[in-house]
């Protein structure tokens, strides 16, 4: 059998070069020297007879050898991550790495108080949460980097057929005034009363602001017709500028639960409308799931349910019991 003609370092050196754009500041972040780089690129280049970067410009521009090498060798990289969490889950969950993703909301303000739940039980499971927008965040579970997330928005066509997505509960997009507005003293407003407020919302390229708009477009309200009177980069930034009176936004429940303890925000109801948004479980089912996966979909997820949605979580962790646990 021919000899390989590349090291799993050699690839992870070709992915830091790739990610940082120089070899520079591969060698940092790798924490070797920037000599030892080169050597390792040039002995490459060597064994595979072919050049993998044009040495033309200032940046580490990789030829069209090396996207195809680096392109396969993210493969083999995630593959050995695989094997190697199979590995440890054989110590039966008295070890091994679990990696949730999560888009951002869920991720700042559900993800973590599961996590908490599921360490109290598992404290020797390493536990790593990924919170990216909800495009990567499901490439991440496509690729194998990602054991399961929960994501607010959808999942990318192309990879509707790649991935199995389960309800998993109704997420109300609340309507949140400052406390001291006329509007507050209420607990129900009129569908025209929202063209009298002003609004404070995300970009409008955002997941959670598309929602949004899509819903109440459903419930025949004129989302043009409202008037948007600044564009924050955060839910944090929105919550505290209703709170300090610069106008009115739609946020998750979960991100408001402590606000409303405090009573320092007011959540008002709108009549025959609700502004919910589904988040869902994703995972790719042709992919090694581990026994922390299962025990984190059977033991924790069902708690933040709503209870109405708890068909599809059962559906996973059958199909969990059922997986031959071998590495593919």
């Amino acid at each position: 059998m021919t000899d390989i003609p590349f090291t799993l370092d050699q690839l992870r050196i070709l992915k830091a070069i790739a990610a940082e754009g120089s070899f520079k500041r591969a060698a940092d972040s790798l924490f070797v020297s920037q000599p030892a780089i080169s050597l390792q690129v040039q002995n490459l280049e060597k064994q595979l007879n072919v050049p993998i970067f044009d040495r033309g410009g200032r940046k580490a521009q990789l030829t069209e050898a090396g996207y195809l090498l680096l392109n396969y060798g993210e493969k083999i990289l995630n593959l050995c991550q695989e094997t190697r969490r199979a590995i440890e889950d054989l110590q039966n969950l008295q070890g091994g790495t679990l990696i949730v993703g999560a888009s951002q909301t869920t991720g700042t303000y559900l993800l973590p108080r599961m996590i908490g739940l599921f360490r109290q039980k598992y404290p020797d499971v390493s536990l790593q949460l990924q919170v990216h927008s909800t495009r990567r965040t499901s490439w991440g579970v496509a690729n194998g980097q990602v054991d399961l997330a929960i994501i607010g928005g959808e999942v990318p066509g192309e990879l509707n057929e790649v991935l199995e997505i389960i309800p998993y509960a109704q997420d109300e997009l609340a309507l949140i005034l400052p406390v001291f507005h006329p509007l507050a003293e209420l607990k129900m407003i009129q569908k025209e009363d929202l063209y009298k407020l002003g609004f404070i919302t995300l970009d409008s390229q955002s997941t959670i602001r598309k929602v949004i708009d899509q819903v109440l477009s459903k419930c025949d309200i004129d989302t043009k017709r409202l008037k948007i009177e600044m564009e924050l980069n955060s839910i944090e930034a929105i919550k505290n500028a209703v709170q300090s009176g610069l106008g009115a936004a739609f946020v998750s429940v979960y991100a408001i639960e402590k606000e409303l303890q405090m009573g320092i925000i007011h959540h008002v109801k709108i009549e025959k409308v609700e502004v919910q948004r589904t988040l869902s479980v994703i995972i790719n089912p042709n992919r090694y799931r581990s026994k922390a996966a299962e025990a984190f979909i059977k033991e924790i997820l069902p708690l933040f349910s709503d209870g109405s949605k708890l068909d599809g979580l059962d559906k996973i962790y059958k199909d969990n019991l059922n997986y031959q646990q071998e590495p593919v």
